[in-house]
């Protein structure tokens, strides 16, 4: 039986129980296969800040017996063949790699809603990256394909088609997709047009479906993409997994996302630690990139939304009890600023890397654009430590602790900036009794990347649990963990209604025959 066009409502009417479960896959010098995390928890339910091991930090987070499980676990029909299919959906994803991953996510998506066929996404490469490498320089597309046939139909381009013995391609309607729009508009406006003319292009296409979803199972398929069908090429997967390799050589090493870069800070209007003519140049991009609105930076930073220093990131590590030997891994862009912000930094952690200075000789066109990013991307990934310095708008450290819950629960610091700012104005004006013990008593009070439940505005892409994870023994039959392999499951779902359907074919062929046999 296929899956008719519809809403949430309808999708959820068709689904009856069914038995699956999931095999996890990570991304490092191709599919890694995840297990459920069996390392013991880093902190328990209650503790003092004086007596935390700061050894036990490069351990995985306390998963309390769930693991990653993004199977189907109700009934999920296959993608409908091209006769059945409601049209052909393209979707134009801007912005950085990470805002263009979770688009990627978003529109398959989207193309379930609708029963679409989705058109292989463009990446709007030239507007951020000046970056021509597309969708199919950077990810790997055979592997997209086949990890998301029993879930999506997609195809490289949409095909020509012949009308009045003339043959061209089908132009694809144009439609601005609203904000965070919600399924039913997926299941109706989207869906109309997309019945008118065959094609439907939605661009932009960055935060274009809403987040809260009230189907688990949609929820499902965005991991699916996301942590399983989203896999860089291996050129990118070497490289990241040779960089791995010698950091992790001496041992443990951390990542550390440094967003102190000139559009992060002219965002966040934080203009007051720079000398005057680097003033002119944040309110000058500011200006020219964002809306005005009058910012007030001690404000702004006692709320929490400027990125944490280099600097204050060393203090940071350094009140944690880390020593100077410590390696630490630097995802960032060019550092706003010059070499003074940084020399502080390097001065308490001397042992600082990126890719440049770590990867296998010249890297070629692999730092540089879209890939560079991918790089770090998966070097942050598979560190034993991650501490993003801004995780507001920025999908770079979002869609990291998200993938690194989904990879094992491993650890994450996260530094809660509003509690740290009055500390660190309080040092700035010579009051530092306690300083370090304050530190601790804000940092400690984390979760470290556990299973936590998702308050708004918490991202999915941040937290996706409970939706996209299962414990063994659980008490509710919902977050129990299926069964089987998704993909052999899937597989035999696939292969049943096929057989279902070539038996019912073929019963109508042989009634046909037998018809025309009693009249000759």
């Amino acid at each position: 039986m296929r899956r008719g066009p519809g809403g949430e409502a309808s999708l959820r009417r068709r689904r009856g129980p069914a038995r699956l479960w999931v095999a996890v896959a990570a991304l490092v010098a191709g599919t890694i296969w995840l297990c459920s995390s069996s390392s013991v928890g880093l902190l328990g339910a209650s503790y003092r800040v004086q007596d935390v091991d700061v050894n036990k930090l490069w351990r995985t987070a306390d998963s309390n017996g769930w693991r990653a499980s993004s199977a189907p676990r109700t009934y999920w029909p296959p993608p409908p063949t091209e006769s059945e299919s409601s049209g052909y959906l393209r979707v134009r994803c801007n912005g950085g790699l990470n805002q263009q991953r979770s688009a990627i996510c978003n529109a398959v998506v989207a193309a379930r809603i609708m029963n679409a066929t989705l058109v292989l996404p463009e990446l709007d490469t030239n507007s951020f990256w000046h970056d021509e490498s597309g969708f199919v320089g950077i990810y790997d597309v055979p592997h997209f394909l086949k990890t998301l046939k029993y879930d999506v139909r997609i195809v490289m381009s949409i095909p020509e088609i012949t009308a009045n013995g003339k043959t061209k391609k089908l132009k694809a309607h144009q439609i601005r997709p609203p904000r965070d729009a919600p399924v039913s508009w997926y299941a109706t406006v989207a869906l109309e047009k997309m019945k008118k003319y065959g094609a439907v292009y939605l661009t932009p296409f960055s935060h274009r479906l809403a987040e809260d979803i009230d189907d688990p199972e949609l929820q499902r398929l965005r991991c699916r993409v996301n942590y399983h069908a989203l896999r860089f090429k291996p050129h990118i997967m070497k490289t990241s997994s040779e960089i791995v390799n010698k950091l992790r050589s001496e041992g443990h090493f951390m990542s550390i996302h440094l967003r102190f870069e000139l559009d992060m800070l002219a965002f966040a209007g934080c203009i007051d630690i720079f000398t005057p003519h680097e003033q002119k140049i944040l309110l000058k991009y500011r200006k020219e990139h964002f809306a005005e609105k009058l910012l007030v930076p001690r404000e702004r930073r006692l709320i929490g939304k400027c990125p944490l220093t280099p600097e204050e990131v060393g203090l940071i590590l350094r009140a944690m009890r880390f020593d100077n030997t410590t390696r630490i891994y630097l995802a960032s862009g060019e550092l706003f600023g010059g070499k003074r912000f940084m020399k502080p930094f390097k001065a308490m952690f001397p042992r600082l890397e990126n890719h440049s200075t770590v990867g296998p000789g010249k890297l070629e066109e692999n730092t540089q654009g879209l890939a560079g990013s991918a790089v770090d991307y998966m070097v942050c990934l598979l560190s034993d430590i991650f501490i993003p310095t801004y995780d507001g708008p920025s999908n770079f450290a979002n869609n990291l602790m998200g993938h690194r819950m989904y990879y094992g629960f491993r650890t994450t610091i996260t530094p809660n900036r509003k509690a740290l700012a009055p500390i660190f104005i309080d040092r700035a004006q010579g009051r530092t009794t306690g300083f370090e013990q304050r530190i601790r008593q804000v940092i400690f009070n984390t979760h470290f990347g556990a299973p936590h439940k998702r308050i708004h505005p918490e991202s999915f892409y941040k937290n996706s649990w409970p939706e996209c994870f299962c414990q063994t023994n659980a008490r509710n039959h919902a977050d129990r963990c299926p069964p089987d392999n998704i993909n052999d499951v899937l597989e035999s779902q696939f292969q049943s209604e096929e057989e279902i359907e070539e038996a019912r074919t073929t019963n109508q062929t042989d009634s046909t025959g037998q018809t025309e046999e009693t009249m000759i």
